[in-house]
């Protein structure tokens, strides 16, 4: 990512200081959750999408900040309800919000995020952005139950799958170059074409998450994590439909009453590796990063479109 930060790097430190002043708070225990949060920021991917979408189109202006914020705020509000759900301990190798402040906590933090990403919106007019993103917020939430009420009898079509991540992922991803494209170009189909472009990245970027699962880089084995929460992902679904109905039987079985036991994850994951299901996912993943490419290339070139091409492949090349 070094380009993209290179090129909006100013851009960056400015976005840092609109959003420290966005979630600050008068209640001393928010407060203190806040700087927490934000000291352990992750990449911030979200953000420098719309950045650079806005810039492709025209000089980034206080819209622009205000839009990065809220696709962070909501990013980040996610996030904390994820781990409640998900009754996670951890995130990005520090204690989660729930794990210090228990759920009921983290539940009220994930609403006051929200709450000051729609304010920041509303007080300042930015209808438009706002619209954009409230739609991703509802896609977000659907694709979440989605996966819950699939997962439970583990009859997931490829459709369906692709449906769940559009809703989980690649809408926020979508709705971030849209926002920041909005405040800068002039013409609807130009922001049109960098939310489909969005959404292309973020079906690539949930696809190579999926992968992990199955990948043994740098953590020297694949964690089967998916296995043991019972999520179909891709590699998965590919060799369900693909394998022998004996088979497929075997790992049903596995996945719904033997998700915990190390060999029998270990006999799954050896399956879908053996069927061809990480060859499909990833072959499936480059056909959007390629998708998504070839939306960039419609505008002329210049180092911000360098940029975003960078980022791409940056979502589909990283090894975390």
């Amino acid at each position: 990512m070094n380009l993209a930060k290179k090129v909006i790097s100013s851009e960056l430190e400015q976005f840092e200081v609109h959003f420290r002043e966005a979630v600050k708070s008068r209640v001393a225990l928010l407060d203190r959750i806040m700087q927490y949060i934000v000291k352990r920021k992750g990449k911030q991917l979200r953000p420098m999408f719309v950045l650079l979408s806005a810039r492709l189109g025209g000089t980034i202006n206080d819209s622009t900040y205000r839009a990065a914020s809220l696709v962070e705020l909501l990013h980040t509000a996610t996030l904390v309800h994820d781990d409640v759900v998900d009754e996670s301990m951890e995130r990005r190798g520090f204690f989660s919000i729930n794990a210090l402040w228990k759920n009921k906590i983290a539940v009220l933090v994930g609403d006051y995020l929200l709450s000051k990403g729609l304010l920041l919106s509303l007080n300042n007019k930015d209808h438009e952005v706002l619209r954009i993103l409230s739609e991703a917020v509802r896609l977000m939430s659907e694709g979440e139950l989605l996966q819950i009420e699939k997962s439970r009898n583990l009859n997931l079509s490829e459709a369906v799958y692709y449906e769940i991540i559009n809703g989980k992922t690649a809408s926020l991803l979508a709705s971030a170059c849209a926002a920041g494209a909005s405040t800068t170009f002039t013409d609807p189909a130009d922001i049109e074409t960098m939310r489909l472009f969005g959404e292309k990245v973020g079906m690539a970027f949930q696809i190579k998450d999926d992968l992990f699962d199955y990948s043994s880089k740098n953590i020297g084995k694949p964690t089967g994590n998916d296995i043991k929460e019972k999520k179909l992902t891709l590699p998965l679904i590919y060799i369900l439909n693909n394998c022998p109905p004996s088979l497929k039987k075997q790992i049903i079985y596995i996945v719904k009453n033997q998700n915990t036991q190390k060999d029998k994850v270990a006999f799954v994951i050896e399956q879908v590796e053996a069927l061809g299901g990480i060859d499909y996912a990833t072959k499936k993943m480059f056909t959007y990063r390629d998708e998504a490419l070839e939306l960039l290339y419609r505008f002329p070139t210049s180092p911000i479109r360098d940029a975003l091409e960078e980022l791409v492949r940056y979502t589909t090349d990283r090894e975390y």
